[in-house]
């Protein structure tokens, strides 16, 4: 079993990390939305002072020093709210950008795992959407605790003006700010199942348009149709019963606050009409009162944020604390890199693989589809595999790529283990071009150069994967912009590309996967030919049933049920009638 990454993070951490890591800026915008919402609060008590004071009185002076010092508590809280926005919103920014690098670096180690039962439009919405709802609370959480500071301010102005008042306010928010909370708890909870059927999809979505090719050779629209309307109405319910949850919150919490601020005014006009109030006083008291329904219909939506940035929260820790599919090695991230290796490391077993490395060797080595295999590559030779199984073939595959590690036995290069390095040593060591390679927007010559080290010629790779015909046969030749995928492209290109890009690279152990299935014959013989001219003294696997390729490969093996059954030449190995009907139909 792979290890996972130490303290699996939750969505408490998660949360809590991305808080913490602009705690300045957070405790700047804090400090000063708090400054802003005393000097809102400010605003009904000196207007009240100057009913009082100057008004009331009639004394120009006092009026004039009472409407100055209101301009200064203006020019004070519009100060405040301006560079406190900014402190928050970059804070805001600066958490989505975090967490979005975090996601995508966890679904870029090289360990893997991350992706495993997650199709990519679920991963996007991951980094994208739940990233942003937890990245909003670095904003909303400072405006809550100014909206406390607002509260406080008030009541303190109320127990000035009036005792009972600024008891009553004292007194009863707790239990309102208690009764917000609680009425956001099922909120978080449809939050989650919202997001988790709207990634699913997003992810259906972004499968069936990468497949839309595939999806109409084979007539299939209606189907992928059918299946994305049933999987889009789920989401869809999911959307309007978290939004009618949060639509329930939101009126709740201002009926509540309503009511509560109905009663301070309640009591504010039974205490002036007793004369226990001033006018300015009861203009203050009711002006607060009106003041406070903003502070308090925050706490709503700052609980109402929180509930959804929890439940995203969750999701990406999820896919952050996802155990690794293959161990880190004892040259992984945190060890010696094996960038200055050379050759006369070779068979050290110190963990570093050489520049040139010797055979490759499998040792009773099970995984999925392989029950025992035992397989010997000398360096610099041409082989190649042939499966009754495609379970097999794949499984031998992910294991020379260290896309996982075998259950058992072991898999070495020139006598050190491959599960000795790290994924991206062994992966630098034996490079695996999978069948279905992806291509990726750009121009043709970038597309072959993408692995190749720097300043490499295309032009010789292309030539032995015929890939100098699709240059010759596209209007730009090599400069030709490749769609994303290679979707501009015909299977036979893609693949004559993607084997060009492999070749390339020149790695010192290259396996490739069925390289030519979307080829005619004659240009399948001539990329044969060219394999063996283009990798002669380099160590080459292909896992393929192609009798060309096969035909000028140094011997063929046979995996059967698991196992190697035969070792021989293709021409000895076509006497047995069942290795002919692998190869030939």
């Amino acid at each position: 079993m792979t290890a996972s990454p130490a303290r699996p993070p939750t969505g408490r951490s998660v949360l809590r990390g991305s808080l913490a890591a602009f705690r300045g800026r957070l405790t700047a915008a804090s400090a000063l939305f708090c400054g802003h919402q005393a000097g809102e609060a400010l605003v009904p008590v000196l207007v009240g002072v100057v009913i009082d004071r100057a008004v009331g009185t009639g004394d120009p002076m006092a009026l004039l020093f009472w409407l100055v010092v209101l301009g200064l508590d203006f020019l004070f809280l519009s100060t405040c709210y301006r560079f406190g926005a900014r402190n928050a919103w970059f804070a805001d920014v600066s958490a989505d950008a975090r967490l979005r690098l975090q996601v995508a670096s966890r679904l870029l180690d090289p360990r893997g795992g991350a992706e495993t039962g997650r199709l990519p439009g679920e991963l996007s919405n991951i980094a994208v959407g739940d990233a942003k709802r937890v990245a909003i609370v670095s904003f909303m959480l400072p405006l809550g605790l100014a909206a406390v500071v607002a509260v406080l301010v008030s009541a303190v102005a109320l127990l000035t003006i009036s005792l009972p008042l600024g008891l009553l306010i004292l007194l009863g928010t707790p239990p309102l700010l208690w009764l917000v909370q609680r009425i956001g708890k099922p909120l978080e909870r449809r939050s989650g199942a919202e997001q988790e059927r709207a990634a699913q999809a997003s992810g259906l979505a972004a499968d069936l348009v990468g497949g839309i090719r595939v999806l109409k050779g084979l007539g299939a629209e209606r189907a992928a149709v059918r299946r994305y309307t049933g999987v889009s109405g789920t989401a869809l319910g999911a959307t309007l019963r978290a939004t009618r949850a949060e639509a329930g919150v939101l009126g709740s919490v201002r009926l509540a606050n309503g009511l509560f601020l109905a009663l301070i005014a309640l009591v504010g006009g039974r205490l002036a009409a007793g004369g226990d109030l001033s006018v300015g006083g009861l203009v203050a008291a009711v002006g607060l009162a009106q003041f406070l329904l903003g502070p308090l219909e925050m706490f709503g939506a700052v609980s109402a944020q929180l509930a959804q940035g929890r439940a995203s929260a969750a999701r990406i820790a999820e896919v952050l604390g996802t155990p690794y599919a293959v161990g880190a090695g004892r040259t992984g991230p945190e060890n010696t890199s094996l960038e200055n290796s050379g050759p006369e490391n070779s068979g050290s077993g110190d963990g570093a693989l050489p520049e040139r490395p010797g055979p490759l060797v499998l040792r009773d080595v099970h995984a999925d589809g392989l029950h025992g295999v035992d397989l010997e590559v000398p360096a610099g030779q041409l082989v190649g595999v042939v499966a009754d199984d495609p379970l097999a073939a794949r499984g031998l595959l992910r294991v020379l790529a260290r896309d996982t590690d075998p259950s058992s036995g072991d898999v070495s290069l020139a006598g050190i283990g491959l599960t000795d390095v790290s994924p991206d040593d062994a992966r630098a060591a034996m490079l695996v071009a999978a069948h279905d390679a992806h291509l990726f927007a750009g121009s043709l010559r970038d597309n072959v150069l993408a692995g190749a080290p720097a300043g490499r010629d295309p032009e010789p790779a292309m030539a032995a994967s015929q890939a100098v015909e699709v240059s010759e046969a596209l209007p730009d030749g090599d400069d030709t912009a490749v769609a994303a995928r290679g979707s501009s492209l015909s299977g036979g290109q893609r693949q004559r590309v993607a084997l060009a890009r492999a070749l390339a690279a020149e790695p010192p152990v290259l396996v490739l996967h069925d390289p030519t299935t979307a080829v005619d014959a004659v240009t399948e013989s001539r990329i044969a030919e060219g394999l063996r001219d283009r990798r002669t003294g380099r160590t080459t696997v292909v896992v393929t049933t192609s009798p060309a390729l096969l035909a000028v490969t140094d011997r063929a093996v046979v995996l059967r049920d698991g196992r190697i059954t035969a070792d021989a030449t293709h021409a000895e190995l076509l006497g047995d009638p069942d290795y002919r009907t692998l190869v030939t139909g």
